[in-house]
């Protein structure tokens, strides 16, 4: 609470004046994560659709990365899906069906980019490892996969 006091330049105590409690200040805080996320990746999946993928877990990543402890708040632990404002949760998360084209790859995509976001911010990958060949293995491990559903569906 004093980092964001901080942060927003006000004392600790004084963010109760505007809401109500810690929880409500995760909620607006998950609610600010999740529409950020949502516009990002949203941009990203409006590139032509070969690297539709790509551009999705660059964005992803770069999120992320760019404010983990946001991240984790929205993307980790117990979530207040029930508080949320509806839909909300669906548009942030709907660039993953519109770069795959299907629910099980979208949710298999979210899984690997989560996964290992929150093993690189957490830094629990060998030390040495290579995380750009990393993402880029499954970038095209997952191209792959939306390429055989393609043509699976046309034929």
């Amino acid at each position: 609470m004093r980092r964001l006091g901080e942060v927003l330049g006000i004392r600790a105590p004084s963010l109760y004046k505007h809401l109500s409690g810690r929880s409500a200040i995760e909620l607006a805080l998950v609610e600010v994560g999740l529409d950020e996320t949502g516009v990002a990746l949203h941009r990203a999946v409006a590139a032509p659709a070969h690297d539709r993928i790509g551009h999705l877990l660059d964005a992803y990543r770069a999120m992320g990365s760019a404010n983990p402890e946001l991240y984790r708040l929205v993307a980790s632990g117990s979530f207040p899906r029930a508080d949320l404002p509806p839909g909300l949760e669906a548009w942030a998360g709907e660039p993953f069906y519109i770069a795959t084209g299907d629910p099980y790859l979208a949710q298999a995509l979210w899984s690997f980019a989560h996964g290992t976001l929150i093993l690189e911010i957490d830094r629990r990958f060998l030390e040495g490892s290579d995380l750009d060949q990393t993402w880029r293995a499954g970038r095209e491990v997952f191209t792959a996969a939306r390429l055989a559903l393609v043509r699976a569906s046309s034929s």
